[in-house]
């Protein structure tokens, strides 16, 4: 059985002799665990996944909540409640996603400085870690909130519109 790492290219690109170098390229990014795409995500405070546990357990978020606003047939105050709540969640994810992009670079930077040793490497890591778990932390937070401006009959909705139906 194959396994391919998640942040690996979908197609390996192969040097001479036509050894696999799934890695090839990713030198030049500025954190090299995070593409550019994962850069950007973080500050400008997008979920990026980080809240599947409550999303994909009868807990909507905000922001997908205002996107299905028509179909869910929001109230107006249903929708200023979740206009606060994405501006809330946002505003306090931002400067934590910096903090993970700055813990990460700490992290490259220890090799690329060739000072890793295994203290480093394991302070600089937890340092991630913190990071990543604060940020996750930040969006699931405003999940229950969302859940208790809905009515059950607008979760269930919301859940056949983002076709979560295998979990009833």
């Amino acid at each position: 059985m194959q396994h391919r790492q998640r942040h690996a290219p979908a197609e390996p690109h192969t040097g001479g002799g036509g050894v696999a170098q799934p890695y090839a390229g990713m030198e030049a990014r500025g954190v090299e665990a995070l593409s550019p795409q994962e850069v950007a995500d973080l500050r400008a405070g997008r979920g990026m996944g980080l809240a599947l546990p409550a999303e994909l357990n009868r807990y909507p978020g905000p922001m997908h909540v205002l996107e299905l606003a028509d179909p869910l047939r929001l109230s107006p105050e249903q929708r200023r409640r979740m206009e606060g709540l994405v501006e809330a969640m946002r505003a306090e994810a931002r400067p934590l996603g910096e903090g993970v992009i700055e813990a990460g670079g700490a992290l490259d930077r220890l090799f690329a400085t060739a000072q890793a040793t295994p203290a480093a490497v394991m302070e600089a890591s937890a340092a991630v870690g913190a990071a990543r778990g604060s940020l996750r932390a930040a969006h699931l937070r405003y999940h229950p909130a969302t859940r208790d401006a809905l009515t059950p009959e607008q979760i269930g909705r919301y859940e056949e519109l983002r076709g979560y139906t295998a979990r009833r």
